[in-house]
Formats: C-alpha cells, structure tokens, sequence
C-alpha cells in the first residue's frame, strides 16, 4: 500500500534507529501505551516489542495513515482510532493511567502538551518528538529567554528532561527546523498549595507583558498594587515554580 502522504504539520520519521531510540526513552512499567500520530508506524513495531505492553493504542486523524496502519500491522494488543487528539476524551484510550508517546505534529504541540496537562493524573508520562525550540522553551528553566508560560505550568506537575536533538535529515519529508525527544514524568505535587485557577491565570498575565515588572504585568488581573513583596520588584522569566505558588497565594490575599 502507498505511504500516506504528510498531514497537519507532520513529518514521518524514516530512521529505524532513531525510533528505536526515542521508544527506549519510555519507561518499561506502563501496559498501556497511546501513540499519538504514528504516521507509518515506525514507532509502532517497536513499541509492540515491548513485551510488558498489552495495549497499545494508536491516534490518528489522517485516514490514509489509517487505512496503511491497518494493513501493515496486526496485533491482538493493538487499538487504532482515527480521533483529534484535543477533541477526544481520554477515557477513550484507557480508564487506567497511560504513557503517550509519538512524533508530534509541530504546529498543535503546544495544545497537546496542555491536554495533557488537563489530564495529568492520566498521563503520567510522555515522550514526545517536537520542534528543538518548544522542546527547549519546556525544559528552560528561570533566567532563561525561552522560560514562558508552558515551562512553568509543566514544570508545576511534571519533571522535564530534554532527551537527545533530532536532525532534520531522518524525516520524510525534511522539516525546515531541527528536532528534540523530551520526557515529562509526573511529579509527587497534587496540591499546589494555592488556588490551581488563580495560579493559571497569574502565570500567563505575568507572561504576557514579561519585560515589565510583575507590580506593573499583573495589573490587568489584580490593579494596581500598593502592597509590598519581593517578588512584584521582579520579571516573570526571573521566577521559579515555587515563586509563582507564593505569588498566586500573595495575589489570592489581595482578593479577600
């Protein structure tokens, strides 16, 4: 059958040991793995010689990459949904806790890794190959240009680790940009300690105008502020998690 053509921003990886190596990032502890925009499968036939993997479920919106999928592969372990990953439910992969993985389409990157943030006591791990820049802009940390509102907001519940680069050669056809695998691996916070919307908020205000100060960025959520704290005297990208928790908290007193 004919290679289904590239769909929604997606690039197939052609390189066996490339994807052998991004399916050796995930841990061997989950039976039940979600493998979000496999293409051709060249994830997949690794992924199901995994012999700790009794259900491997596969998402995918393109139905050519179905229709391939379906005729190339044949296993009793093996689910393909043509689904939107953002539209669907996660109870339709699994009411138990799964890993996800996959070659994720550059231009929703971002919108995944939010999904999954909505959903993170269900996903409790992925590994996903993304744009270097995004993979980078997750993994930053304080201080860092690239730190923004998707580094803290994952930071907050997961642990990062940016995995390996990805050249752009070993994709059909070749991005215009380099790659990056990256690990998120749920983390034991399950109360922030403040007000989990309040924190949302605070985090992309703060960002939104991330050159001012915070005592001028959070004026369109909080006024003006004539109380004093360390932190107002400071940048968004300067702050940790933590801070962002302390600062919610020092906001949520504003407010009562």
């Amino acid at each position: 059958m004919v290679r289904p053509k590239k769909h929604l921003g997606q690039h197939f990886l052609i390189d066996k040991n490339i994807a052998r190596k991004i399916t050796q990032c995930l841990n061997e502890n989950y039976p039940t793995v979600c493998e979000l925009g496999p293409g051709t499968g060249v994830l997949t036939g690794f992924l199901l010689e995994r012999p700790h993997v009794s259900n491997l479920t596969l998402i995918e919106i393109d139905s050519e990459s179905v229709e391939y999928l379906q005729a190339n592969f044949s296993d009793p372990r093996l689910h393909i949904l043509e689904r939107d990953f953002l539209k669907m439910s996660m109870a339709e992969v699994s009411d138990q806790p799964f890993a996800l993985i996959g070659n994720f389409p550059y231009n929703i990157s971002s919108q995944i890794f939010f999904k999954v943030l909505e959903n993170r006591n269900r996903v409790p791990e992925v590994v996903g190959m993304i744009q270097k820049e995004v993979a980078e802009r997750i993994a930053a940390g304080p201080g860092n240009k690239t730190y923004g509102i998707l580094s803290v907001l994952l930071q907050a519940w997961f642990d990062i680790e940016y995995c390996f680069t990805v050249p752009e050669h070993v994709f059909n056809p070749p991005p215009k940009v380099k790659s990056a695998v990256i690990k998120l691996q749920r983390n034991k916070v399950q109360q922030l300690g403040c007000e989990e919307p309040l924190f949302f908020k605070v985090v992309k205000t703060a960002f939104g105008q991330r050159r001012k100060t915070l005592r001028n960025a959070l004026k369109p959520l909080t006024g003006t502020i004539t109380e004093q704290h360390f932190l107002l005297e400071k940048r968004a990208e300067q702050l940790s998690v933590a801070d962002f928790v302390s600062l919610t908290r020092f906001v949520q007193n504003l407010e009562h």
